[in-house]
């Protein structure tokens, strides 16, 4: 018999498990003079004498004493695949019954694991083995960026200095020697505003951010200026669309009038439109003349299209003839809506100096197609009044879907692939992609469902970040292919992890309560399998270390400046 038997031997073998007895466990891990400790998470190699070496993970043990006080050690160990020859396999078939020889997996082995079953051209790593942090844990880069992949963990797991070295990873890897940028294409929506310091080249979007009013759709129209629960909404909804369309019509005159509809992305104005609910909400009607509207001074008005949009119009009831027309004073409380919304100073990106922009305008500012270009535009919305956060993140994120899908309608009719894949990672998701049916989410989870669903077809995907994945609509999670779970404390979010495992490794669930800050569970169909994992530094970092408070409350009193602060507030 060998050594490794007589210090270790297969006892029973399990369809999802295999229990090894240690008599003497110091000797044992003297097997592998490299070994640092054996714990549970650490990685086994079970021989046959047909050099095939299955590989297991230890998921727990227990000690039993016999009657002489002599200790031994039953291991229970979870099989995760085959080495034959240099090869690794998910499956353990392959083993021969009854194994030869247990020992404490070596380094090469283990690094095997991952280094042999991806490609070299197709490596993306920004982490190491947490067992052992001198194994690099690559993914196959295609597969975790083409299909949508999601980040979740607690408040200081390091989330955000996960995506920032994801991200620099992928701005910074070229395929062959160049200079400039490469073809990475990466929006960010910065809802705390922490990632401007890990990404000092981007493309930073905050302050100075323009999105037009008239590129919004219905929806995101009917969220930002009608409340759906008035008992006639159904009118303001029918005339507001009615406005907003003729006055698209109106404007664009060079465009095929047949094929202009209330969310074609054409420019209107929204003063015309306000105008136009307001002449029709005092109008009056002159009965002995064809109920035709007729102002105060007796201007007859044959046709509101051309009158109503330019002017707002004096009406009077100046005699008995003068009755009120279909939607006198309906819209009182409407136009009253309209006005506030048009002329909120919160809301002044939306309608302010964007008259001469134009679609492609947009779409170059969140794609860094500008003057300067960049890889990554960073879109800071910790100043979008919350209100409108949900409007903001759907309008930008349709966008950027219609712009893949009519560029890979454009490259399909050329016989070419896509040639800019885009990536859409959204910080903090659960709040405007949550569970919740309020109508205030109801634009952003209909344009991020959308991408979720169709995205990956025409080169956009998304990366989702969130510290209650349990609280996120699960049509956008159902679609990601690819989870860094990082420390979870939350049964609810556990349990949603857990489920995303075979039921094989759901223990590796448990350590996520435990885990360290930087340290994750890595599950999906870019990894050979399930693994714990370290990520790599990033560098520069985001904004958003833990703030030191023992550390600065022993030093001296400081004064505040309020009225700045005040300032600042009420921008």
């Amino acid at each position: 018999m060998t050594k490794e038997t007589k210090l270790a031997e297969v006892i029973a073998v399990y369809p999802n498990k295999v229990k090894i007895s240690v008599d003497n466990l110091d000797a044992f891990k003297s097997c592998d003079e490299q070994l640092e400790e054996l714990k549970v998470g650490s990685y086994l190699e079970i021989s046959d004498d047909k050099n095939c070496k299955l590989i297991a993970i230890i998921e727990s043990y227990l000690i039993e004493v016999n009657e002489d006080g002599k200790r031994k050690y039953i291991i229970e160990a979870n099989p995760l695949g085959t080495i034959i020859g240099e090869k690794f396999t998910r499956g353990g078939d392959s083993l021969t019954i009854p194994p030869t020889s247990v020992q404490p997996a070596k380094h090469d082995d283990i690094d095997k694991i991952y280094q042999t079953s991806i490609k070299d051209k197709e490596k993306f790593c920004f982490s190491k083995l947490a067992q052992d942090e001198r194994i690099n844990v690559p993914v196959n880069g295609d597969k975790f960026f083409n299909k949508h992949f999601a980040i979740v963990g607690s408040t200081g797991s390091g989330k955000s200095h996960t995506v920032a070295k994801i991200l620099q990873e992928a701005i910074s890897s070229k395929n062959g020697e160049y200079d400039g940028l490469n073809n990475s294409h990466i929006v960010l929506f910065d809802i705390h505003g922490e990632y401007k310091e890990a990404f000092p080249t981007a493309n930073h979007i905050s302050a100075d951010i323009k999105i037009p009013y008239w590129l919004f759709d219905s929806d995101e129209l009917g969220d930002l200026f009608i409340e759906s629960n008035e008992s006639n909404s159904h009118n303001q909804i029918s005339q507001f669309r009615y406005a907003v369309t003729e006055n698209k019509k109106k404007l664009n005159s060079e465009q095929d009038q047949n094929k202009i509809y209330f969310d074609s992305p054409l420019k209107f104005s929204i003063d015309g439109v306000i105008k136009y609910i307001k002449n029709i909400n005092n109008e009056f009607v002159n009965k002995k003349n064809n109920r035709t509207p007729t102002t105060k001074t007796g201007e007859i008005i044959h046709d509101r299209l051309t009158k109503y949009f330019e002017e707002e119009l004096e009406f009077d009831k100046v005699d008995s003839n003068y009755v009120n027309g279909p939607y006198t004073g309906d819209f009182e409380r409407f136009v009253l809506r309209l006005e506030n919304t048009r002329h909120n100073p919160r809301l002044k990106f939306l309608f302010e100096n964007v008259e001469n922009m134009t679609v492609e305008d947009v779409l170059k500012q969140f794609l860094g197609y500008q003057d300067s270009k960049s890889n990554i535009t960073v879109v800071d919305l910790s100043g979008i009044p919350f209100e409108v956060l949900s409007i903001t993140v759907s309008l930008i994120s349709r966008i950027l879907f219609e712009y893949g899908y009519f560029y890979k309608k454009l490259l399909d009719e050329k016989s070419k692939d896509c040639e800019t894949p885009l990536v859409l990672i959204y910080e903090e998701a659960h709040k405007y992609v949550p569970k919740s049916d309020l109508v205030r989410y109801r634009a952003s989870k209909m344009a991020i469902e959308r991408i979720a669903k169709e995205g990956r077809k025409y080169g956009v995907t998304l990366g989702i970040v969130s510290q209650r994945p349990s609280e996120i609509s699960e049509t956008i999670f159902s679609q990601c292919n690819n989870f860094i779970a990082m420390r979870l404390t939350n049964p609810d979010d556990q349990n949603y992890v857990k489920r995303l495992l075979p039921d094989t490794l759901g223990n590796l669930t448990d350590s996520m309560p435990s885990m360290q800050s930087g340290e994750a569970l890595l599950i999906g169909e870019s990894i050979i399998m399930p693994s714990i994992i370290k990520i790599d530094e990033c560098s520069p970092k985001p904004s958003s270390n833990d703030i030191e408070y023992l550390k600065i409350w022993k030093e001296q009193w400081k004064n505040v400046d309020f009225d700045n602060i005040v300032k600042e507030w009420k921008k």
